[in-house]
């Protein structure tokens, strides 16, 4: 047994199926899996049973567990019961109707199927990926077009709110951390003298051209499980943050982290660019299935969802650096200040390739 797992937790859910009678799994054996920074991830392979994926949920970010839970189960039922052609894996009950267990400790534990079949991608590796995972993450969006998005609640309050973002931001210029704030200057500077992308994003807040929608918030390719067999996408995983929003979250999410030539570590910022074919792959793929969905004012500011979603993980690096580094995971002293003037440079690289490609900017 994995010291990290209570046996009650594996006994939970390995003691009920659903519609039969207690059910023994034999032996279990539990193994970490992935690199996920915020949930601890387990498979546990059953002797008796099917095997199944276990997590911990992180309460230190998910406040309300329960609420990610209810969200989890809402858009699973709903997948279901509108024979939506999008497929999430299904939540293992550890007892009738219920599918979070909190241990003796306080932990939560809830468990989903394991796609045996299933394997997951660090990094695009060629256009041809970007543009299925940004198929992918449209259609989950699409499945849910005609669902109410407040029968969900917002998991993590404010995470993709630009309005919000600045406001921690602004707070942070008046650091008494007086080294950083003088090295951070001029690269602040430039981020205030951007703020137009600040304004914009109150402008989607404010009208009704922009509905909320339900949005993955964390669409990257690694959220994404393809076919060992045919190498197709099976499904998108890891709907934590999956909660109302707006239309520029995740496609802005897919261009920032396969659009880019290099991740938000790179520090050889003289290559840091936009690639066309990445670009043209993740919003050709992305506009195809949304299109119907989409208004008119929608289609219109479709482009500026890279910009406005660099530009705010810019202001959070440089924010959590001018704090301190107290949010984000550092390897080195001046990691978020690198990081910040990565995503500075990638913003810039964006708004040049948008002019020369599309004659287009926001």
């Amino acid at each position: 047994m994995n010291p990290n797992v209570p046996q009650e937790v594996i006994d939970a859910f390995t003691s009920y199926t659903p519609g039969l009678p207690y059910f023994e799994a034999g032996t279990t054996t539990v193994a970490a899996i992935g690199d996920g920074l915020i949930n601890n991830t387990y498979k546990v392979t059953c002797e008796l049973q099917s095997n199944f994926l276990l997590q911990k949920i992180n309460t230190e970010v998910f406040k309300h567990p329960e609420q990610v839970q209810h969200n989890c189960t809402y858009l699973s039922t709903y997948t279901e019961m509108e024979f939506t052609n999008i497929r999430i894996p299904y939540i293992k009950e550890f007892a009738k109707e219920q599918s979070l267990y909190q241990d003796s400790n306080g932990d939560y534990w809830r468990a989903f199927e394991f796609i045996e079949d299933g394997y997951s991608i660090p990094i695009a590796e060629n256009p041809q990926q970007a543009r299925a995972t940004a198929i992918t993450f449209a259609k989950f969006s699409a499945a849910f077009d005609d669902m109410n998005v407040e029968q969900l609640f917002e998991t993590i309050p404010n995470f993709h709110n630009l309005n919000y973002r600045y406001q921690q931001f602004d707070e942070a210029l008046q650091s008494k951390l007086l080294e950083r704030k003088a090295k951070a200057q001029p690269l602040t500077e430039d981020l205030i003298n951007r703020n137009r992308y600040k304004k914009l994003y109150d402008e989607i807040a404010s009208y009704a051209a922009f509905p909320k929608r339900v949005v993955h918030h964390d669409a990257k390719i690694s959220n994404v499980l393809f076919s060992k067999k045919t190498g197709k996408v099976i499904c998108p995983v890891d709907l934590d943050t999956t909660m109302p929003g707006y239309f520029i979250s995740d496609p802005g999410d897919l261009i920032r982290s396969m659009a880019c030539s290099a991740d938000e570590n790179c520090i050889d910022f003289e290559n840091l660019h936009i690639r066309k074919d990445y670009y043209q792959a993740i919003t050709e793929g992305y506009f195809s299935v949304m299109e119907k969905s989409f208004t008119t004012a929608e289609k219109k500011y479709f482009h500026c969802s890279g910009l406005l979603i660099i530009y705010m993980q810019a202001l959070r690096f440089i924010t959590d650096y001018l704090k301190g580094d107290i949010y984000y995971k550092t390897k080195y002293t001046e990691h978020n200040f690198d990081r910040a003037l990565n995503q500075f440079t990638l913003l810039k690289s964006l708004e040049t390739f948008l002019k020369k490609e599309y004659n287009f900017s926001c």
